[in-house]
Formats: C-alpha cells, structure tokens, sequence
C-alpha cells in the first residue's frame, strides 16, 4: 500500500539571480512530462550538482550534492501556504523537484527510506533552509523568517538506489528507523531551539557536515 504519491516532477530553468553574486539559479522549476533519471550527484561543490539530471543549480556552495540530491515539498502544505498568503502556488513554485501528496514530508525521519515508482529510493536528510534566492523568488515580507518560523520546510533527500521518476509513482515508506528525528523537528532545533541540539546526534543518518556543525556547537555551548 502506498503512503502517498509524486504528483509532480520539476525541473529548474536557469535564470539570472539578483539576489546572490551567482550568475545563475535553478529555482525556477518546471514540471516535465517525461521520465527523468534520479542518480546520486556526488560532493556538493565538485560533483554532479543536482540529483535529477538535466535540473540546474547555480548555487552550489549551498546546494546540491548526494545529501541534497532531491527536494521534495507537500501539496498539503502549499496549500496551507495559499490560505495564509492569500495567492495560489503552483507546483514547483518554492524550487522543489517532487511536488508530493499523500506522504507527512515534515513527518519524515531522518533516515526512512521511500520507494518510488519501481525503482527509484531516496532518504530524508534535512529541512530546506530558505536563503535570500528564495526571498527574492517569493516577494513577500521577513519571508526567511516566517518560512523558518513555520516549519513547514520540505525534505531534502538522498538517493540510495537510482531509477526513474514520473507525475503519478506512488511513495511507499518501506523502512523507519528506530532512533532518529522528523525533519520538522530537527529543523526546529537547528534554528529555533539550540538547547535541544544533541537530540539531532540520534539521527544516525544526518548528514556528515551537518554532524560536525552540531557537534562543533555543542562543545562551544
């Protein structure tokens, strides 16, 4: 039985980006029709960028690579987003490669694996840390600060065994981890609640950088 389904596949077109010194960024993402292939993209800065093949990232300091390889964003928070903003968004309109539902994408563990379509698996890592691209994206007033203050972030995901990816692949969540965090509340004590930081060292699966850093602050704290 599947937990949810993709109902949309995007991919980003390069633009021009005013709000970072970058020459380009991919946040203007698309949906596409067809099948698009899902492969580990390797280390952020050195390595293939973006999951899916053929999706641009202009930043890729801070985007990108195997732990940052897809982004996937609810339908059912979008829709939250809408009735709070008073305009209508579309699929792909906060820069996510998987437009999803069905599936608690906040819910999710760190560490979970989801089955996609017939191949494709990926793992939640982490929430969406919005930056000033996605401002500018937006237009909309100290938006880096309600979008953190809400938690409603999105996943990003690795991927553990590549394939294919198409609009209508159920998500199946075909294993949990015992010991872990959601992403909604490993984001929340990443940048809310500080106090709380050790919790996110039960994620066996957290990021390798991400690890450090959260050690790092501990020691200092």
């Amino acid at each position: 039985m599947t937990d949810g389904k993709v109902l949309q596949v995007n991919v980003g077109v390069p633009r021009t980006n005013p709000a970072k010194k970058l020459a380009m960024t991919g946040i203007d993402k698309r949906p596409v029709y067809d099948p698009v292939y899902v492969r580990p993209p390797g280390p952020k800065t050195t390595g293939l960028h973006s999951g899916l093949i053929g999706d641009p990232i202009g930043d890729i300091k801070h985007h990108g690579g195997n732990d940052q390889a897809v982004y996937a964003y609810a339908r059912e928070d979008y829709d939250w987003w809408e009735k709070e903003l008073g305009r209508q968004l579309a699929g792909g309109a906060f820069g996510e490669n998987l437009t999803t539902e069905g599936i608690d994408v906040n819910g999710a563990l760190i560490g979970e694996i989801w089955r996609i379509g017939d191949e494709l698996e990926l793992q939640p890592t982490f929430g969406r840390i919005p930056c000033a691209t996605f401002q500018a994206r937006m237009e909309e007033p100290q938006w880096l600060k309600r979008f953190t203050r809400e938690n409603r972030t999105g996943a990003y995901l690795r991927v553990i065994t590549p394939g294919h990816v198409r609009a209508g692949d159920g998500i199946t969540v075909t294993y949990r981890p015992a010991k872990s965090v959601s992403i909604a509340e490993a984001f929340g004590i990443y940048t809310l609640n500080p106090s709380s930081l050790a919790r996110l060292l039960d994620a066996e699966s957290l990021p390798d950088d991400l690890r450090q850093e959260v050690e790092d602050r501990l020691t200092r704290l």
